[in-house]
């Protein structure tokens, strides 16, 4: 989030709260990417707060809804409030429950594979529509496609990213056994708690092969994993590097380093592809 607008979404969070009867009298930034993440005190809330136009807040809200009542290891929505998006000030809001986190917070492979197992078996049972990964695949390749909105990618890393977009995209739609996926369970979407591990972000929600969710694990995680495809695996580890490295040339983006890590992607990519 534009750190000029951080005082806003953390006062708008704060007055939320306020208005639904939880005591506030304190925020903790925990984190601030394309929302930010505040825990409220000392009403003991988790706060993620968005521009408004961010309007896929519900969708996330319905899924993790429906995933805690099959006791899948996710975080859950505050128990008092309404679950629902809250707007106020040009922000929309969440509230989640505050996890207190495990120590150590070091999660290990076997664990995370169980948990992301449990997860996708809670996901089976989802009942929604939701987008194929490829639509995400298609979003990176408009994205290389356009100069206006990458100025600062060059030629030979353009057609890089475009063409492995475009053959590892081919190679890994319309596989045998899709299911819905989270779509990033990358670790900083794992949170270690006290009360175990539970996943966070469902906004990417999407269909595909379960491969394409373990591509965003470390690599230890899908050797605990059961029944793993790993030509398929290594095939979509590529494509979401490829996927990322994209994002971060976006003249939008505002990752922290965002730059700096674009570059050194396209080398790892190079080195894959040469292997």
């Amino acid at each position: 989030m534009k750190a000029a607008d951080v005082p806003r979404a953390t006062a708008a969070a704060r007055s939320t709260a306020s208005s639904l009867e939880l005591t506030v009298n304190d925020t903790v930034v925990l984190h601030d990417s394309n929302k930010l993440t505040l825990r409220l005190l000392p009403c003991d809330v988790l706060a993620r707060v968005a521009p408004a136009a961010h309007q896929i807040a519900q969708f996330e809200i319905d899924v993790a809804g429906r995933l805690a009542e099959s006791d899948s290891p996710v975080a859950a929505l505050d128990p008092r409030v309404e679950p629902r998006v809250y707007e106020r000030d040009g922000f929309a809001l969440t509230l989640w429950t505050y996890y207190e986190p495990a120590t150590p917070q070091e999660v290990s492979p076997a664990d995370y594979a169980d948990a992301l197992e449990r997860l996708h078996v809670g996901m089976r049972k989802l009942d929604i529509p939701t987008p194929h990964f490829t639509d995400r695949v298609d979003e990176a390749q408009q994205l290389v496609a356009s100069r206006d909105r990458t100025p600062a990618l060059v030629d030979a890393d353009r057609e890089l990213l475009a063409k492995t977009l475009r053959n590892l995209r081919a190679a890994t739609s319309e596989r045998v056994g899709e299911q819905v996926l989270h779509g990033e369970p990358h670790p900083g979407n794992l949170l270690s708690t006290k009360n175990g591990l539970r996943f966070i972000d469902f906004e990417t929600c999407c269909r595909g092969p379960v491969e394409f969710d373990l591509a965003h694990a470390p690599d230890g995680v899908s050797e605990h994993y059961p029944g793993v495809d790993q030509d398929l695996l290594r095939q979509c580890r590529i494509l979401v590097l490829a996927m990322i490295t994209t994002w971060r040339w976006d003249r939008a983006d505002q990752f922290p380093n965002g730059r700096q890590l674009g570059t050194e992607w396209l080398g790892q990519i190079r080195a894959e592809l040469d292997q």
